[in-house]
């Protein structure tokens, strides 16, 4: 089976509940995944994932030509079926460039044919990301079953290297801070408020490491000065950050890919929603902590806060996150 994988971190973990379905029905199934470049040390720490198939292409890119040759790559190749995660028609196309002879897909942007095994997406069925992924996992009119949460492999071997060479000790529990979410800042925790919260998290004895890519870096950079928290944003690749996270005792995280991460690495998760909604995007986990005040303005989905206030976010204090945490 070929599965065209999405293209945000968080989608792609949640991605892994679909592989671990279709294992658990079908042992002897061997499941391909076409992703962007950077997921491809992601889909490495799923075992449910035989081979990994890099589609170099930039978010929403058509890159039509590159689809197109890939698809004459895979053509002659045994896939029975293909499952596309994502609604839009460019995803549909390499399994159509190689002639798959079953293309399972939810209707969207006229897929009619490049799509032939046409899914309708019920809403209120499938009110959250990760059922919709299992969903096109299953046969037409078949009900839901227990969802399997994603769990990520850990490298313990890997996880010390990156500790000597980041200079990190285990001598004290570890916080994870995430102050980043790619989707926009009406999604981000003030900055003072993760600060706030590490420096009662230092008091209680805890060492705190401040995770992200390099857009974080400045924000790790404001947590950090004003408290004793390690910015190490931008200074670990994302499989180095799976094996730090799978450390750390909780991980205090925003709605972005790395709570997904730090979920599916059997973290406890304390997680803050502000633009989004936990009933949509959950951490898939049973060791979490959801801090939500559904506000009437929320959720608005949107980047930026269309009131300019931020209330869904600035009212959840550092105070209540705490309690959360030792509690």
């Amino acid at each position: 089976m070929l599965v065209i994988g999405p293209s945000w971190v968080g989608d792609m973990v949640m991605a892994q509940s679909l592989f671990r379905l279709l294992k658990d029905r079908r042992p002897d199934l061997q499941i391909d995944v076409i992703a962007p470049t950077w997921s491809l040390p992601v889909l490495a720490r799923m075992p449910q994932v035989h081979n990994a198939i890099a589609l170099s292409v930039a978010h929403g890119e058509l890159a039509l030509r590159k689809r197109r040759q890939l698809g004459a790559q895979l053509k002659g190749s045994e896939y029975s079926q293909a499952i596309v995660l994502p609604r839009s028609l460019k995803a549909a196309l390499v399994p159509w460039f190689a002639g798959i002879p079953q293309r399972t897909g939810f209707r969207g942007e006229m897929r009619y044919g490049v799509i032939n095994d046409m899914r309708v997406l019920d809403r209120k069925v499938l009110d959250q990301t990760v059922k919709r992924f299992v969903a096109l996992g299953l046969q037409k009119g078949e009900s839901l079953p227990a969802i399997p949460e994603p769990a990520l492999e850990i490298s313990p071997g890997n996880r010390r290297a990156v500790m000597e060479r980041l200079g990190l000790e285990d001598s004290r529990p570890v916080i994870a801070m995430m102050p980043g979410a790619e989707y926009g800042p009406a999604k981000c925790w003030p900055l003072e408020y993760f600060a706030s919260l590490a420096r009662m998290l230092e008091a209680d004895g805890c060492a705190i490491w401040v995770l992200g890519s390099e857009r974080d870096a400045a924000a790790g950079e404001q947590i950090a000065a004003a408290s004793a928290a390690i910015n190490l944003c931008g200074k670990t690749g994302i499989a180095d950050a799976i094996d730090l996270l799978g450390f750390c005792r909780q991980a205090v995280s925003n709605d972005s890919g790395l709570m997904h991460v730090a979920a599916a690495t059997g973290t406890r998760v304390v997680a803050i929603y502000g633009s989004s909604s936990p009933a949509y995007t959950p951490p898939l986990t049973g060791k979490r902590a959801i801090h939500y005040l559904g506000l009437d303005c929320s959720p608005c989905f949107k980047r930026e806060c269309p009131l300019g206030h931020l209330r869904c976010l600035r009212d959840i204090h550092p105070e209540q996150v705490m309690r959360s945490i030792t509690g």
